[in-house]
């Protein structure tokens, strides 16, 4: 790996926020998956959780442009599986839900561990998400239509967590557990021996200070017989 490229990708893992987070509710369409997984890539998120009790979705590679490889989604099949795990986080969540009880989603406090949680394109949020929110919000807006498309209402509430975020200084330091951050160098400085380790079932090596592959000569030589 390149000194520009291991740069590069240290400076992702010291921006990533482990306690911020989407949930994706039977979002269907590919294309607004894709958006905002690119979206959450863009702000620091390092997981995005997705809601499809009868199927797994599949992120279109053409639209998140890659950035699928460095954010981890994390698939359940049910909304109380998906909350109960967010709560272990102690995650607020957030919905956005036009009601009496809604509330501008800038007033929210989202330097606080949060989960924002986004409903199916055109039924929106269901009545077994809104029952356990925490906040519901909206995004003011003076026209004639009374929703944004999913992708569009994420990037504008992740870039106000962002925002804030920033504000208080929790950009810059690495948040992520020294496995996880081996991994995504690995993965990402090396793609061509991580296919190869997953195909051969090699172990991950160790990558050091430098962004160098530390690994016995075992390894080498185990790596140049996979086929």
């Amino acid at each position: 790996m390149s000194p520009e490229r291991f740069e590069r990708i240290t400076a992702m893992l010291n921006n990533r926020q482990v306690d911020l987070t989407v949930c994706l509710e039977m979002v269907h369409k590919s294309n607004n998956l894709a958006a905002i997984v690119r979206t959450a890539d863009a702000v620091g998120v390092h997981q995005v959780h997705t809601i499809w009790p009868q199927k797994k979705m599949r992120i279109s590679g053409h639209t998140a442009t890659g950035s699928q490889k460095w954010v981890d989604i994390q698939a359940h099949t049910s909304t109380d599986e998906a909350i109960a795990q967010l709560r272990t986080q102690n995650m607020q969540i957030v919905v956005t839900h036009l009601s009496d009880a809604s509330v501008d989603y800038r007033s929210i406090d989202y330097t606080k561990p949060t989960a924002i949680l986004m409903g199916q394109e055109k039924h929106g949020i269901t009545e077994e998400a809104l029952e356990q929110a925490d906040h519901q919000v909206i995004i003011p807006m003076v026209g004639m239509v009374q929703s944004l498309n999913v992708s569009v209402a994420t990037a504008l509430i992740l870039y106000e967590a962002q925002q804030q975020r920033k504000k208080a200084q929790m950009y810059g330091a690495c948040q992520l557990n020294e496995a996880t951050c081996q991994r995504i160098l690995f993965e990402g400085g090396y793609p061509i021996f991580s296919e190869v380790c997953r195909r051969k079932k090699l172990p991950y090596p160790l990558i050091d200070e430098t962004g160098q592959i530390q690994a016995p000569e075992s390894w080498w030589q185990a790596l140049q017989q996979a086929k």
